[in-house]
């Protein structure tokens, strides 16, 4: 079924609401009568909450007077419209998909585990929450600490261990809050300071804390924004690229990137003044949640490793891949590290290598430098330039993949060897890597065989290898089926989210789209000081690559498991008819208690889905104290804004797969 895209006008005909307080609209009294909840703006409960949080700085007083007058607004405005300028009903339309000719990442992959045969009890108003008791404490990633697998790994050389390894049965309990933890410092600030006790790991400051990267500083703790390449600043440094190659274009050329064994990952932090997405990621535990620190300050990152597996990426969708000192041995093991690179990397793309093999002398540095020359020859990536930044004392090599098959056709030795015909680059769920580069599309109507738009173009236009002949996701012709769905969610964004559900967008800086099709959610907050993670489950249409090619970031995911993330990582989460699919293959209390985990107290979700599902759903919510911001159905659609609160249960239940 698709989506009917229709005028503004009007408001919702027989859908049912209730606002705070319980008024009604008075000329659609009866419709109502039937609401499933409330809707409520944002505001601070009380001030014994605000103690909780540890709220005691002006800005933080300002912001709840100021919550508290958008409280008062909002209750006027939602007694009278439900939501502002009457958003259409077709906002909650099941977004049917139609799988057709697109293929899923389970079947891509061949690896999807096998499903969870369960089934949930409507009322979950008595589910028995209980803390996890763990290793890890509220640093817990289920699949990242499951210590029982990983002490039993034949071999660690290839970082297995920091690999995935899930249990078997995923956990129902919560993870503990760390103690002393306060509401995140607001971007763009948390760029530079985040509360200590949010995060605390000190070890990482005293190992880094003479390179500049972080520091403790009261309660806080600080980034300068420097690190042994960014002595004077990651905005100078990330400058000096594009001064040594200017056809890199930040912000116009290249727009998405992966930064590679990131730090605290300032690069990618700064990075976004010029209109960049960087995918960070960096193992867990390496100098102690790196990743964590780049979450808590605004910064898009992931848990992962280059291990033995490929990384939760379609091939050529990175316009750049950037290396800084990510101490990975690129040329060892017929440089099957950097082939995975290469298979992420567009075509005509660009990695930045700014490593000291690059700008050192010492014996080991000139060494490693001759086999990545070697190397990189063989796989044709051509050397455009080496630069060295005098004033930083440091230097980058900067290589560019190839957009034909010339040169591989053309070299003496067929090493790294070309990939089988059979071997699909887009396979990425728990696929081992192999040695192998896959060839260059040629064909014009192939993705890779060109490049993207130039950003922001890219976002807005259907990617030109979308072929009318191709039936979409949702049953139009791919091109017009892409289109349609902007306008949705420009529409549903535009009319609902951002003013009719009470948000406070200053405060959200972190997004998840759980199941996202084409990124039209993204595409629709791009103008908002606010990043997009794009997750496409593994069973859904592998939609990632269009993702990627409008300028938006994103990856595979199996929700029967836990996401890569450290807890409290988000402060919105969106799940558009992700809920009812997911039942059909896993308990949907694993779930919802993997979106606790990963979603900050005080983060909304914003659910979209089958009316009973939607009743599940917030029956869990009520379990967990989470207050019901909104609840709205019509015919069988619902939608469901929860907030999530301090709370947390008393009693433990040990996970002895997660301890030492």
């Amino acid at each position: 079924m698709g989506r009917q895209i229709q005028g503004t006008g009007g408001k919702f005909g027989s859908g049912e609401t209730k606002t705070e307080g319980g008024e009604t609209n008075a000329t659609e009294q009866t419709e109502y009568e039937k609401s499933l909840g409330e809707n409520k703006p944002d505001s601070d409960e009380s001030e014994k909450k605000s103690e909780m949080e540890g709220e005691t700085s002006q800005e933080d007083k300002n912001e709840s007077a100021g919550e508290n007058q958008i409280k008062s607004q909002l209750k006027d405005q939602v007694s009278n419209e439900v939501f502002p300028d009457g958003a259409q009903s077709e906002i909650l339309n099941e977004t049917t998909t139609q799988s057709g000719a697109w293929s899923t990442q389970a079947v891509e992959s061949k690896n999807e585990k096998e499903s969870q045969q369960s089934s949930l009890s409507k009322n979950q108003n008595n589910h028995g929450w209980k803390l996890c008791k763990v290793t890890a404490g509220p640093d817990y990633i289920p699949c990242l600490d499951n210590l029982q697998t990983i002490r039993r790994l034949p071999s660690t050389k290839h970082y297995e261990h920091r690999e995935r390894h899930c249990p078997e049965e995923a956990p129902t309990c919560l993870v503990p809050l760390p103690e002393g933890y306060k509401r995140p410092v607001k971007w763009p600030k948390s760029r530079d300071k985040i509360w200590y006790n949010n995060v605390p790991h000190t070890k990482l400051a005293v190992i880094k804390g003479h390179q500049n990267w972080v520091k403790v500083t009261g309660e806080y703790l600080t980034f300068p924004g420097g690190g042994t390449q960014f002595k004077n600043g990651a905005l100078h440094y990330i400058d000096f690229i594009q001064e040594s190659l200017p056809n890199i274009a930040w912000g116009k050329r290249s727009r998405v990137i992966l930064d590679v064994g990131c730090g605290v990952a300032s690069f990618g932090g700064f990075i976004f003044e010029r209109d960049v997405l960087a995918m960070s990621f960096a193992p867990k535990d390496e100098h102690e949640a790196q990743v964590q620190f780049a979450l808590e300050r605004g910064i898009p990152a992931i848990s992962a490793v280059m291990g033995t597996k490929r990384l939760p990426f379609p091939s050529r969708v990175f316009d750049v891949v950037h290396c800084a000192r990510c101490r990975v041995p690129w040329h060892i093991e017929g440089g099957k590290l950097l082939l995975e690179l290469n298979r992420v990397l567009r075509p005509g793309g660009y990695f930045v290598w700014s490593a000291t093999p690059v700008y050192q002398k010492l014996p080991e540095d000139v060494g490693i430098w001759e086999a990545m020359s070697k190397l990189t020859k063989s796989m044709c990536w051509d050397l455009v330039t080496i630069k060295k930044d005098r004033l930083n004392a440091v230097g980058a090599a900067i290589y560019r993949k190839p957009t034909s098959n010339e040169c591989y056709e053309k070299r003496p030795q067929n090493e790294p060897p070309l990939c089988k015909e059979s071997d699909d680059p887009n396979a990425a769920w728990n696929v081992l890597l192999e040695a192998c580069m896959h060839k260059i599309p040629v064909d014009a109507s192939e993705r890779g065989s060109k490049w993207p738009e130039q950003w922001p173009i890219r976002v807005e236009k259907p990617p030109y290898w979308l072929k009318s002949s191709q039936i979409g996701v949702y049953g139009k012709a791919a091109p017009e089926d892409f289109t349609s769905d902007y306008e949705h969610w420009k529409h549903v964004v535009s009319k609902s989210y951002l003013n009719g559900m009470g948000i406070n967008w200053s405060s959200v800086r972190n997004v998840m789209d759980m199941r996202a099709i084409y990124g039209g959610f993204a595409a629709a907050l791009k103008d908002l000081k606010v990043w997009v993670m794009n997750v496409v489950p593994i069973d859904s249409p592998d939609t990632l690559p269009i993702i990627y090619e409008r300028g938006l970031f994103g990856m595979y995911h199996d929700w029967c498991e836990s996401f890569s993330t450290y807890p409290r990582s988000y402060d919105l989460l969106h799940a558009d008819h992700l809920f009812s699919n997911l039942k059909k293959r896993c308990k949907l209390v694993t779930v919802i208690a993997e979106v606790d985990r990963i979603l900050r107290p005080e983060g909304k979700l914003i659910v979209r889905d089958n009316v009973e599902t939607i009743g599940e759903v917030e029956n869990l919510a009520k379990s967990l104290q989470w207050e019901i911001r909104l609840t709205y159905s019509k015919d069988n659609e619902g939608l469901l804004c929860v907030q999530k609160t301090f709370w947390r249960p008393t009693e433990e239940e040990m996970i002895k797969s997660a301890i030492a």
